[in-house]
């Protein structure tokens, strides 16, 4: 099938690309990173109406899709985010949503409020010293800090322990926190205002795109608002393919700006009387990043369309994105500060600002390399 963007889609997409024109241009970044807050919550809601929470949603709930195809239709908006650097908890709350939809009707409240942009839902997955656990639900390196625990007390949950890299957490309204119990692996959706629940605001490289370390003390959950066994353990896994697919998606969006910023640059700065984009050496290293954007793309894409067609069997095609945009990504997004030179490493140029959501895109849900040893987890699997 093709893995061009039907019309409806490309609507889509240019809506959302002129709505994020208009609201968040860079000077607005700027100035939301400088006052310490992530995002309007005005403005999300805008975005919600716009569809970027409905794709994965059932229309009972106020979800629907475009053209049927909600992670290819999500993964044009996620580009857009990035390719504008745009704030907002996008992947999280969507990868949230993923998770949540597994039981839509016992969750069917949250899911209208999320999906309506009125609720803002994050997950909470990082264990401080860990790497992304989730892609192997239920491991954990010996000898590390203890992971967060959800012990029964009868009527629910008792949970306790740490989560950082929470993105949005210090906006968020409800936190989606994997943890772990006697029970196998545990889900629970928790309100940020329940006792017990304490915020701290994170240094997060990107300005907009921001994270908090979120401790649970001793934090009642009643039974109704947990999934636990192997419901829980396919919503992580779900939430996992979610965001790391996003994630991608957004990454590509980011070096697109900044390769295309490049460009103009090279054809606009003269030197020995020459446009820089005259000089062989320096035609030779764009061609090398435009080959690599494209090969991105195409990964980032085909992912997403795996995940349309078969959610379960998208593992490794997804695993196969982020390893390789967040191998190529942080090279050319590098080599476009150094094509600029002088003046690319400075505060008032925007390239910075596309390299540090390249930088934070690599980090989050899943590192190349723990995205490679997954990959050879799969085929190993499958070999057995």
């Amino acid at each position: 099938m093709s893995l061009e963007p039907v019309a409806d889609q490309r609507f889509f997409q240019s809506t959302t690309r002129d709505f994020l024109a208009g609201t968040v241009p860079v000077g607005t970044v700027r100035a939301l990173g400088a006052s310490g807050t992530g995002f309007d919550r005005t403005w999300w809601r805008r975005g919600a109406e716009l569809g970027w929470t409905a794709m994965l949603v059932p229309e009972e709930f106020g979800g629907g899709t475009v053209s049927g195809r909600p992670m290819t239709e999500l993964a044009l908006v996620a580009e857009e985010l990035g390719r504008a650097c745009a704030p907002g908890p996008f992947v999280t709350t969507n990868a949230v949503l993923a998770g949540l939809t597994s039981e839509a009707s016992r969750f069917a409240e949250a899911l209208t409020a999320i999906a309506a942009g009125e609720t803002i839902a994050t997950w909470a997955v990082y264990e401080p010293g860990r790497g992304f656990d989730a892609l192997s639900p239920g491991s954990g390196a010996p000898g590390r800090a203890a992971r967060t625990r959800a012990e029964p007390d009868g009527r629910g949950y008792r949970l306790n322990g740490v989560k950082d890299r929470v993105e949005s957490a210090d906006q968020a309204d409800l936190y989606l926190v994997t943890a772990e119990s006697a029970d196998g692996p545990v889900q629970l959706l928790v309100p940020a205002d329940t006792p017990g629940v304490n915020v701290t605001p994170a240094w997060t490289l990107d300005l907009v795109r921001r994270t908090a370390r979120v401790t649970f003390d001793d934090v009642a959950v009643p039974a109704d608002a947990v999934q636990v066994g192997a419901g829980a353990a396919e919503a992580i896994r779900a939430q996992a393919r979610t965001a790391a697919a996003l994630t991608a998606a957004e990454m590509v969006g980011a070096t697109d700006t900044a390769l295309a910023a490049t460009l103009t640059w090279l054809f606009d700065r003269y030197t020995f009387g020459r446009q820089l984009a005259s000089y062989q050496a320096l035609k030779h290293r764009m061609a090398d990043n435009k080959t690599w954007l494209e090969a991105c793309r195409a990964t980032a894409t085909a992912a997403a369309a795996a995940w349309d067609d078969d959610p379960a069997c998208a593992e490794e095609a997804i695993s196969i994105a982020k390893s390789y945009v967040g191998a190529k990504a942080p090279v050319i997004a590098q080599d476009c500060v150094q094509l600029h030179g002088g003046i690319g490493v400075t505060w008032e140029h925007d390239l910075h600002l596309y390299l540090r959501r390249i930088t934070l895109g690599r980090a989050l849900y899943g590192t190349p390399e723990e995205h490679r040893r997954h990959i050879t987890d799969l085929l190993d699997t499958a070999a057995a």
